[in-house]
Parts: structure tokens; C-alpha cells; sequence
């Protein structure tokens, strides 16, 4: 895969040298709040990279690693799309980085891969990452009741939001 240049991001793949300062950033209470995972962030970081079905693109702000953003791809012809998901960390939240990285792989999947839809599943209490994804012009598509275990063990819902490829704001 090739390097992607958003306006202030750069996505790359990533690589076995990066899951250190990954796992650093998932780590953080503010992340770890938000992503699944149990002790070992490093080792599932390596089986993310690992995983056929699964794109890792480390997410570069001024030649320091601040995140990591990954895809996947439904194939069958008749449900075609991506999914995107996306951690940074919680110094650079609000400097609108998020939204760059989402938007630069959004345009990706649309103009490189001919995705005509995309979908992308925050917590339905993530007002934050809400508003990143609608910035690029995901929209609410329904609630996910008890679609994810927190880590203290409750279920928590998702808000499932899509993307077509003409409404992606550029």
C-alpha cells in the first residue's frame, strides 16, 4: 500500500517497529476507555498487523507518530464496502487530526479501491468521534444495542454511521 497525505496527517503502513508507540497510545486511559483489548496491547497490535482481512495505516503528525487508523473490506459484490476505524492520542484530540486522517482514508477506499460506501461503528456515547466522522460526512445510521463489552464487563451501545462515496466532504 502506498503512503497517503492528508492535510496535516500522513498515513502509512504499519510496520512491527511501530507497536511499541502504539500500545503506548492505546494504553492511555482516554483510549483504553474507548478500544477493546486485554494486557497485552503490543501482542494484539502484532496480530492486527498480522491479519489478512485487516489494514493498519500508522497515523504521522510532524514525523511523530500519533495514531493508527485501519480498514477492511466486504467483498462479496452484492454488500461491497469498508469499514474504518481509528485511535490517536488523546494530546493531539481536538486539533481536528482525526478528521484529516479519516477523511484522507475515506478518499482512498472511494478513488483508489471504488468504494461506494463506507461505514464506521463509535460508541454511541463518543460524542467527540461523532463529530470527527460527520465532519467528513458520515451520517447516523441506528443504534447498536449493547454492541460492545466494556472493559469493566457491561455491554455499551454503537452508533453505526455511513458514508456514500458522494457525500464525502472533501
Amino acid at each position: 500500500m502506498t503512503v497517503l497525505r492528508g492535510a496535516s496527517v500522513v498515513l502509512r503502513p504499519t510496520v512491527q517497529d511501530d507497536v511499541p508507540a502504539l500500545a503506548a497510545i492505546r494504553a492511555t486511559p482516554e483510549v483504553r476507555a474507548r478500544w477493546r483489548g486485554g494486557d497485552d496491547l503490543e501482542a494484539e497490535l502484532t496480530a492486527d498487523l498480522q491479519d489478512a482481512g485487516t489494514r493498519c495505516l500508522t497515523v504521522d503528525h510532524q514525523g511523530r507518530i500519533i495514531g493508527m487508523i485501519q480498514w477492511h473490506a466486504e467483498e462479496e459484490p452484492d454488500y461491497r464496502h469498508a469499514g474504518i476505524d481509528l485511535f490517536l492520542d488523546p494530546a493531539v484530540h481536538g486539533r481536528g487530526l482525526g478528521t484529516d486522517a479519516v477523511r484522507t482514508l475515506a478518499c482512498h477506499l472511494i478513488d483508489d479501491h471504488g468504494h461506494h460506501r463506507l461505514i464506521i461503528d463509535p460508541a454511541a456515547d463518543n460524542a467527540a468521534a461523532i463529530r470527527c466522522y460527520a465532519k467528513v460526512g458520515f451520517r447516523p445510521v441506528g443504534i447498536m444495542r449493547r454492541y460492545e463489552r466494556g472493559l469493566e464487563g457491561s455491554w455499551h451501545d454503537g452508533l453505526l454511521m455511513d458514508l456514500l462515496a458522494d457525500e464525502v466532504v472533501r
